[in-house]
């Protein structure tokens, strides 16, 4: 027989336990069919993984089993070569309507691809099962047992399943097809390699280039969220006014303005980061508890990500503060000295309404006897980790989505409950002085300063994202 040249494996089992979802979450092909209806997958659908534009390993979706009992029958009777026993039950069988599935779902296997039997260990084990699993031992082909689990909670049934599957393939697995980790695909890989002494080699280029291609990702990330940093920190909006009567409405016009364009700059980011994971067709559903699903100026969202109400509205009062020096600064003590006075008052209070008060609104006088009011930049440091927190978890919810699964998350409860705290708030004091720095020098728009602080920062960023993508956001309880 034959080996593909790329290595090749065909998923099989019987109708309805998860073969396709197998198949979209390892090669992360969101475009996969995945039915709740048994029996929607009536032919062969090759998927290759692509990465640097090189098909480096292909799997195949196949019908599920619908003549067990009958196939093993002709199986155990096969008297001619063993290595020819599928292209032999093809031949015998490709003009049969009664053998429509077994023809197409074996016909990958007649061309030497690997075996990857799927079934659902959530039920009990049944007498068709066990023939199924006996059909592809006298395949006599590299062979891997997946044991899905579509129900988690049911799981009294698992050993018998791994124990019926022990005596029919070389590696036996439980998978969760559904909320797959990128490490446990790669551990799938794994198992892959070590069924077939043929395939290591390649098997071994697959999963190295899977790992420098999960590399290039967070790097992507990292570099994401670093620009997405500077331009926010030094981001402003500004208008003219004819009279500092236009002054209120100008400003709250451009404070209007400016959550609107960080709000733009946060979205466009987080879009950047899930084009990477390739989740091109389905929405990746945020649980509905996410604090990423928040407005990024709402007081909710500064509060868990970090600030007290008591730091809210002292942040808040600051840049009130700032406000009206710079009024009677560039006026010269003009009558608008007593709106200086309502600065820090205003302020503090609309903090601990919201958190529009995160960024400086200055008024300049113009040469001509107008006025300029100017939104932002930034003013301080908690509102760049707010930003990057939230570009954290939502990373975490992305590169945790396993490309199979379509149902919502869920709400969590009781111990398995979200913690309420941004992931840069576990980071200590050298971190956090580092990050200044870098938030310092792109505030300024110094390049030299944000250029030496970048690796620092960058190394950290990757780490961080590291840590993550080992256990998802559901492990690490972060929303």
């Amino acid at each position: 027989m034959n080996r593909p040249d790329i290595p090749t494996f065909a998923v099989l089992g019987h109708p309805n336990e998860g073969k396709s979802s197998v198949v979209s979450t390892l090669t992360e092909d969101d475009s996969v069919r995945i039915s709740p209806l048994p029996g929607e997958t009536r032919v062969c659908r090759r998927y290759p993984v692509v990465i640097d534009g090189r098909e480096l390993i292909r799997f195949v979706d196949t019908p599920g089993f619908q003549q067990p009992r009958k196939t093993l029958e002709w199986f155990s009777r096969h008297e001619g070569p063993a290595d020819a026993i599928t292209a032999d039950f093809i031949a015998g069988h490709r003009h049969d309507a009664d053998f429509a599935h077994e023809v197409e779902l074996l016909s990958p296997l007649a061309e030497g691809a690997g075996v990857i039997f799927v079934a659902d260990g959530s039920r009990p084990l049944r007498r068709v099962d066990v023939m199924e699993m006996e059909i592809l031992r006298l395949a006599g082909l590299p062979r891997l047992a997946v044991i899905n689990t579509k129900e988690r909670a049911r799981g009294e049934f698992m050993e018998e399943w791994k124990n019926e599957a022990r005596k029919h393939f070389n590696s036996v697995r439980v998978f969760d097809a559904h909320r797959a980790t990128y490490a446990e695909r790669i551990e799938l890989l794994e198992s892959l390699r070590h069924i077939d002494p043929e395939w290591q080699p390649a098997l071994k280029e697959v999963i190295d280039a899977f790992r420098q291609d999960w590399r290039r990702r967070i790097d992507h990330t990292v570099s994401t969220i670093l620009e997405l940093m500077v331009t926010s920190a030094r981001h402003a909006v500004d208008a003219a006014c004819a009279d500092e009567s236009e002054v209120p409405r100008t400003r709250n016009r451009l404070e209007h303005q400016y959550r609107a364009d960080i709000n733009r700059l946060e979205k466009e980011a987080h879009q950047s980061i899930r084009q990477q994971f390739k989740h091109h067709l389905f929405d990746v559903e945020l649980p509905p508890h996410s604090i990423v699903n928040e407005d990024l100026f709402s007081k909710k969202s500064w509060r868990v990500l970090g600030l007290s109400q008591w730091q809210l509205a002292a942040a808040g009062a600051a840049g009130g503060g700032i406000v009206g020096a710079k009024i009677d600064l560039v006026l010269g003590g003009h009558s608008l000295g007593a709106f200086a006075a309502l600065g820090g008052l205003l302020g503090g209070g609309s903090a601990a309404l919201g958190a529009k008060q995160a960024v400086t609104s200055r008024v300049r006088g113009l040469p001509l006897g107008r006025v300029r009011v100017e939104v932002g930049p930034i003013k301080n440091d908690q509102m760049l980790y707010i930003l990057m927190d939230r570009a954290l978890i939502y990373f975490s919810h992305v590169s945790a989505w396993a490309h199979s699964r379509r149902e919502p998350p869920r709400q969590p409860d009781g111990e398995n409950a979200p913690v309420k705290a941004g992931i840069t708030a576990r980071w200590d004091a050298f971190i956090k002085k580092q990050f200044g720095h870098y938030f310092a020098a792109a505030r300024k728009g110094d390049w030299t300063a944000l250029s030496a602080a970048r690796p620092t920062v960058s190394d950290i960023l990757f780490r961080t994202l590291q840590e993550i993508s080992k256990g998802g956001f559901e492990r690490l309880q972060i929303t």
